[in-house]
């Protein structure tokens, strides 16, 4: 959202023009709609395959796929910052790129460094609610309807990595130890996302920790669904590979993605975005 500016600015008597207002910025995020969901999880789904894909079958290792993923989240963010508003191919791409990084995070600190789950688990938990708690003493606010200065979206992205990481500590902790496999894993952690739902609209649950609960579970969801899709049938998956469910999971994204661009449905109403934080 922005404010027209006169085309003439007063000049006062000192000779120097009067400085023109800032364009204030509308917000940055999408609002909480289905599509918002339906396109979390298929990043998510494609964050876990991709990441596969480039590990095994590009030979880049883990490193070396943590060091190019951060790269390009980091070039994406830059761009996301620059923005004055909400734009969908931009915000969501940089969904798809921190869902990789997260998940390397969790990834390099089991399988290069050796912490246990349980331990890497319990530490993102913390770190996610020490950024929350920084995040609402510095904004006294923790809407994402007023994620409209750099601050509260420096806040954000830091959330949402940690939300990717935490989620994929403990979805990999929980299928260590209860062994369950990808397709009960899937429904499991949809009957949990139902749960906060429910609790949500019946029993009052505040609607920021509904938000950010069913966030962290859409991460073990979406991996799920892709390591089901894409892993062997020897392994209990359909077999489809990397490739193809990755392949297929983006055309979905980029379709719904592009859909949002044009209709802009998932906008924050301009009337809601200046309006005073909840």
């Amino acid at each position: 959202m922005t404010y027209e500016t006169s085309a003439s600015p007063a000049v006062p008597q000192t000779g120097r023009a009067t400085p023109s207002r800032p364009r204030p910025r509308g917000n940055k995020v999408p609002e909480v709609t289905l599509y918002f969901w339906i396109i979390k999880v298929l990043c998510t789904t494609v964050g876990e395959t991709a990441a596969d894909l480039l590990n095994g079958k590009a030979g880049l290792g883990l490193t070396g796929v943590s060091v190019l993923m951060s790269v390009l989240l980091a070039a994406v963010l830059v761009v996301q910052f620059r923005m004055r508003v909400y734009r969908a191919g931009v915000y969501w791409l940089g969904v798809a790129l921190i869902s990789v990084v997260g998940t390397l995070i969790s990834d390099n600190l089991t399988d290069t460094v050796g912490v246990p789950l349980a331990a890497s688990t319990a530490v993102f938990a913390v770190v996610l609610a020490v950024v929350f708690v920084v995040w609402y003493r510095r904004e006294r606010t923790l809407s994402i309807h007023h994620v409209d200065t750099n601050g509260r979206e420096s806040f954000y992205w830091l959330a949402v990595l940690f939300t990717f990481a935490l989620g994929t500590a403990a979805g990999d902790l929980l299928s260590e130890r209860m062994n369950l496999g990808y397709w009960l894993s899937a429904v499991l952690f949809a009957v949990a996302i139902a749960a906060v739902a429910l609790a949500h609209s019946a029993l009052g649950l505040d609607a920021v920790w509904s938000f950010w609960i069913a966030y962290v579970l859409t991460r073990p969801l979406g991996a799920s669904l892709g390591d089901y899709l894409s892993q062997p049938t020897g392994d209990g998956g359909l077999g489809l590979g990397t490739v193809v469910t990755s392949v297929v999971f983006l055309a979905v994204i980029l379709g719904l993605v592009g859909y949002l661009s044009v209709t802009r449905k998932d906008a924050t109403a301009p009337e809601r975005a200046t309006g005073r934080p909840a």
